[in-house]
């Protein structure tokens, strides 16, 4: 008998009952609320550090230093006050929240040891971010907002290039895929696909969530791609080459290079627009800051992150053009679709896999997982068989 493929996805997402369904989706809708919130949050501390004078007082104290130096010390004080502030929030949003849903198993200690070095990194590269940004307020007059886009561009770059090297093993442990037969069939697939055999990875990701996950990171001799223990050791053979195949997708297509074009793209005119409504902000938060003066560095920053909020669903949009491209490379090139289809209703778990059309286009980064398993099951049923990678 023909298979039926709307039936053949319902029978897949129901197969994980109704009671993990309900919950996936009040976890999901909660994610979505969490992104206001954490807005809300972000500028009532802009506030407070504004009116508390700390940055005027800062900058009083640096006297004749230079602006790149005043910047540096701008950056440098307020990206860990403000994490510190947010503790609270943070507690509740990313450690509570999770374990209460049951998406982490980690102890509160490890955490509060990660997020410290998790803000001590961001605060770094936070503060070198908005020096060069500062210079380019000052050095390229009215049209500083283009060049931000190449700056976000570099600091992406490096951030990439390094990440997998020098920033991530600080959290995880990444080791080589044991030998065996998934790593054996793994290398072949990396082989047909121009992947480096020796950049395949598993990693500790149980450390931090419970989340059936891979990923692919790095560019250039960097570039990686990882298998979360939860998936290695939860997931078939063939569950993990499906998978596999479509993290080898990401990186055979490129999208890390157009992740990059399109967060710089929209971080240029979320500076076009900081540049023209700066003054209104500025007021509205109490500061007496002018837009190129380092004390506006918290009315910058909640802009941003308001302007970025606004654009999710640009971002969504263009992360689920790469996911289905990805996923349409593992069917085509690994030829599993009943494997990429159980795969992908584990992360289910944790991703309501039946949002409201409207829910996922405003903020779903991959298709939905009823979408991406239909198209699982389509390709199933057309018959076709996988091809080589191009």
């Amino acid at each position: 008998m023909a298979l039926d493929p709307l039936a053949a996805t319902a029978a897949l997402i129901d197969s994980l009952g109704a009671q993990s369904l309900a919950k996936a989706a009040s976890y999901t809708a909660g994610n979505h609320w969490l992104l206001l919130w954490n807005l809300v949050v972000g500028g009532v501390l802009a506030w407070v550090v504004v009116r508390s004078g700390l940055l005027d007082k800062l900058d009083a104290r640096l006297g004749r230093r230079g602006p790149n130096v005043r910047a540096l010390a701008a950056g440098a004080v307020y990206f860990p006050v403000s994490a510190l502030l947010a503790l609270p929030w943070t507690l509740y949003a990313e450690w509570w929240r999770e374990r209460d849903y049951g998406r982490t198993s980690q102890p509160l200690g490890d955490f509060l040891g990660q997020a410290l070095l998790s803000t001590l990194i961001s605060s770094v590269v936070g503060a070198l971010f908005f020096v060069g940004v500062y210079a380019l307020i000052r050095r390229t007059g009215p049209r500083w907002w283009l060049w931000s886009g190449a700056l976000t561009a570099a600091t992406a770059g490096v951030l990439m290039l390094a990440g997998p090297v020098f920033i991530e093993p600080l959290f995880n442990d990444y080791k080589p895929v044991p030998p065996g037969e998934v790593r054996t069939a793994l290398e072949e697939m990396a082989k047909r696909s121009g992947v480096p055999p020796d950049r395949l990875f598993v990693f500790d990701g149980s450390r931090q969530s419970n989340n059936f996950t891979a990923n692919v990171a790095g560019i250039g001799g960097s570039a990686r791609i990882a298998i979360s223990d939860v998936a290695f050791k939860g997931a078939s053979l063939d569950e993990v080459k499906a998978v596999t195949g479509h993290e080898i997708g990401h990186y055979v297509l490129g999208h890390i290079w157009w992740g990059i074009a399109a967060i710089s793209a929209l971080c240029m005119i979320a500076f076009l627009l900081a540049d023209r409504l700066f003054p209104a902000f500025a007021r509205l938060f109490g500061s007496g800051a002018a837009l190129p003066d380092p004390r506006g560095l918290p009315v910058v920053l909640f802009m941003v992150s308001l302007f970025l909020l606004l654009a999710t669903p640009v971002m969504s949009a263009l992360s689920r053009i790469s996911e289905r491209a990805s996923d349409r490379y593992s069917l085509e090139t690994v030829d599993l679709p009943d494997a990429l289809a159980t795969a992908l209703v584990k992360t289910a778990e944790y991703r309501d896999p039946r949002p409201h059309p409207l829910q996922e286009i405003l903020f779903y980064s991959h298709p939905s997982v009823e979408r991406r398993v239909l198209a699982a099951m389509q390709w199933k049923a057309s018959g076709r068989t996988g091809g080589s990678p191009q």
